[in-house]
């Protein structure tokens, strides 16, 4: 069967869930372009700016295109077969993800442009705001863990791991050199934006020549493990990353990671369409996968952010929100970009689908896009380092703004602040982060990433958990956000259930802490609908 055939079906539901099933949910949250937004009341020129609509769609998807997407479909293929998963991928995309960003979103611009934990705060109480936090902060590390073992996989690989690793490197320097050219104003964006993407190409060209490798004396300080040696490394430019000014590092690098994630896209979907591939791999392979487990819950928290993810919620609440210049481009950014993360997650799959080799996620990836660009006659060389080097991309962005968010969840509980408290606050996030890569073997990212996934997909139920009792407070009907909390605390309320029963050591005690967060969260909202219900109910 043509690859095409199984793309384009989904291609359309995504379109008709944005035109249908988007404004359905415009319409419970009664959207109004009328009414001003925190970024027209607030404009202060540094985080409150009304931005174009497609500039902060851009935006937007830049920060929630992760590996998750990637990763987790690649995952899910090879353990049940393309078929559950291009589905859960589809339908929770449309039912669940978006509706989750777009409420989230808008619910953010409604209180203020605050996070999704002080709405929660307003509505449920002191207690549930602290949960919360403490369920985020723990979620975050499995991020950190997850994707800084990935990449620590990709520069050990056999074949490309000193290429991707020179790549990355003078990809990171770039950023810096632009962050400070931006800085001084030296030159406007769009007259250093087109010599940063021939430059980027230059560094992807650069690798292919001048390898680099890890020196033996650091591979020996973990026992001759590099891939351990890798993971501290990454770990290091974790914590530094998070205490930086946004303007020097993040800022441009999540730029010049946008000419990677446009660069992919336009690969994935030149390949898919005109590439004339088939399906090679089986559409499903059971019920239950051996050392996995049943196809419910795992193959839902596998998959994760290519469906549904929490993360999102803490993007639109953080950023998005304080740029949205009219409520009523809250549908193209909070819905739409989901939307454009499930074609991510799609293209991925179909990296599996088309029966590319490999033996680890990144290296089917990688191999994938590889396949896709030779089809315009790029050299496979330079096809498997730009393959390696977008997910490596994708996985700093997520490191970047976890770490931070981590140190500004610990700020916030501890009212820490200050230089100390940044840096006290960042080595508090990494440390624990660092103690789970050494204590897990080899390929640490997919012992945790089930839990991974569960927690990110938990917290997206909490997100919505307090979106619920905010649109029952204020006399709305919350079926757009309590029918996808509903399933997702099934999901995730089961996989925890089973990673208590079945997980060992420090795996087991972190289900076990974020299954008593989540019941107690969930429980403080019942308890809040209930309140409202009561002061609203007639004498």
């Amino acid at each position: 069967m043509p690859l095409v055939l199984v793309f384009l079906p989904v291609a359309l539901l995504y379109f008709a869930g944005y035109r249908v099933y988007g404004r359905v949910v415009a319409r419970r949250l009664a959207v109004d372009p009328s009414r001003p937004t925190p970024a027209c009341d607030k404009e202060d020129g540094c985080d409150f700016i009304p931005t174009k609509k497609g500039l902060l769609f851009a935006q937007h998807f830049s920060a929630i295109s992760a590996a998750g997407p990637i990763v987790g479909p690649i995952l899910a293929a090879l353990w049940f077969g393309w078929l559950p998963a291009i589905l859960w991928i589809a339908l929770g995309c449309v039912f669940m993800g978006a509706a989750h960003d777009f409420a989230a979103l808008v619910a953010s611009v409604r209180h203020d442009a605050r996070s999704v934990a002080q709405v929660m705060r307003e509505h449920m109480g002191r207690p549930a705001f602290l949960m919360f936090l403490s369920f985020i902060w723990i979620a975050l590390l499995y991020v950190i863990v997850a994707f800084t073992d990935i990449t620590a996989s990709e520069f050990t690989h056999a074949e490309f791991g000193g290429t991707v690793t020179t790549s990355s490197l003078l990809y990171l320097g770039l950023a810096v050199g632009l962050g400070l050219v931006l800085k001084a104003r030296a030159a406007s964006l769009w007259v250093v934006g087109p010599v940063a993407g021939a430059l980027l190409l230059a560094a992807i060209w650069v690798g292919q020549w001048a390898p680099i490798e890890l020196p033996s004396w650091a591979a020996a300080l973990t026992g001759g493990n590099p891939r351990k040696a890798w993971d501290l490394v990454i770990l290091g430019y974790c914590f530094v990353a998070a205490i930086l000014p946004m303007w020097l590092l993040l800022q441009p690098r999540g730029f010049l990671g946008g000419f990677l994630l446009y660069g992919f896209l336009a690969a994935g979907l030149g390949g898919v369409l005109l590439g004339g591939f088939s399906v090679r791999t089986p559409a499903f392979l059971g019920w239950t996968s051996e050392g996995h487990g049943p196809l419910f819950p795992i193959l839902f928290v596998t998959i994760a952010c290519g469906a549904c993810s929490g993360f999102h919620g803490l993007v639109c609440s953080g950023t998005t929100s304080k740029q949205l210049s009219t409520e009523k481009d809250a549908h193209l950014v909070g819905y739409g970009a989901m939307l454009a993360e499930g074609l991510v997650a799609v293209i991925a799959l179909s990296t599996v689908m088309m029966g590319t080799t490999g033996t680890r996620p990144d290296e089917i990836f990688a191999g994938g896009i590889a396949r896709f660009l030779e089809v315009f006659g790029i050299p496979r060389g330079f096809a498997m380092t730009f393959g390696f080097l977008a997910l490596t991309t994708f996985i700093y962005d997520t490191l970047d703004v976890t770490t931070r968010l981590g140190r500004y969840i610990l700020q916030e509980l501890f009212g820490w602040s200050g230089k100390w408290g940044r840096i006290w606050a960042t080595a508090a996030t990494v440390i624990p982060a660092g103690y789970f890569l050494m204590a897990l073997p080899n390929d640490a990212y997919a012992a945790v990433w089930s839990l991974f996934g569960t927690s990110n997909q938990l917290l997206a139920a909490l997100t919505l958990t307090g979106i619920t009792v905010w649109l029952v407070r204020t006399g709305r009907n919350p079926a757009v956000a309590l029918y996808p909390l509903l399933f997702l605390i099934a999901v995730t309320g089961t996989s925890l259930v089973q990673h208590v029963a079945y997980g060992t050591g420090i795996i087991q005690v972190s289900a076990a802490i974020l299954f008593v967060l989540a019941v107690a969260i969930v429980w403080m909202a019942i308890r809040a609908v209930r309140a409202a219900r009561r002061v609203t109910a007639p004498a």
